[in-house]
């Protein structure tokens, strides 16, 4: 953590679902007690969504639904259910929870979970800057003139970028297999996606849909641009699999100070 008394800084990191999350925050409000209590109100929202749909963990209720068992759903199951069809329609079935393995809706709660979960960082730190990375799930917010500088990595090469965008509001999610194997499935063939692509970074207005389009894309492949390309608010960068990109819109190079978009 480092603070700078012109322009206070702080940045918090912790394992949920399996992966670090990080919520950086610059401005006035940074060091601010209630700045504190929104970023741990943050961490405990996403641990109980993580308790809640877990497919790792047996006692979770996604975990309860895929074995079938019965009892009411909760208000939170529900809303993500109706989530999830939508997410399969806007799609055209290249989301699909319903896979050979499970009902896995993964894909999309991670993005919706942390919108909901800062919430209370959105209204703590007025004024100032935020942003939640959630392993390549970033959801930015930044007063005028102050655009955070998003990266997004090399699937080839870890110590490298592809694109630098820089974003003052909305979200950006990348989906691939670079750094967590082939652990996105095809719904029409309930193998791994096959794409020909190395890569998916989608930027939305929010990151619900980000993350559901950037796992779409990655599953349909470069037909993807011409429907992305369609959608209000949205922009795409493919990388192909012999590493050039193609994207739904051109993007003048940033300047360093970035926060890298990680897989």
């Amino acid at each position: 953590m480092k603070t700078d008394s012109a322009f206070p800084r702080r940045a918090w990191v912790e394992q949920v679902m399996g992966l670090p999350v990080s919520v950086h925050v610059r401005g006035a409000a940074a060091t601010s007690p209630a700045v504190q209590a929104a970023v741990g109100e943050l961490f405990a929202s996403l641990h109980r969504v993580d308790e809640r749909f877990s497919t790792y963990r047996s006692d979770s209720e996604v975990s309860r639904l895929r074995r079938g068992e019965g009892g009411a759903l909760s208000p939170e199951l529900v809303e993500v259910l109706v989530r999830c069809d939508e997410a399969r329609q806007r799609t055209r079935g290249a989301f699909d929870p319903n896979l050979p393995g499970g009902f896995d809706p993964s894909g999309l709660v991670k993005g919706w979970a942390v919108e909901r979960a800062a919430e209370p960082l959105r209204a703590a730190a007025a004024g100032s800057d935020w942003l939640v990375n959630a392993c390549g799930d970033v959801l930015v917010h930044a007063v005028e003139g102050r655009a955070w500088n998003v990266a997004v990595e090399d699937p080839r090469r870890a110590d490298r970028v592809v694109r630098t965008y820089a974003l003052s509001s909305g979200a950006i999610a990348t989906s691939g297999a670079a750094r967590r194997g082939a652990h996105i499935t095809d719904p029409a063939t309930g193998r791994p996606a096959a794409a020909g692509l190395l890569s998916a970074t989608v930027l939305a207005p929010t990151l619900l849909w980000a993350d559901v389009y950037a796992t779409a894309a990655y599953v349909r492949g470069l037909e993807s641009l011409s429907w992305l390309g369609r959608l209000d608010g949205v922009r795409a960068l493919l990388v192909r699999a012999d590493g050039s990109l193609v994207s739904t819109a051109p993007a003048a190079a940033r300047p360093a100070q970035r926060v890298l978009v990680r897989l």
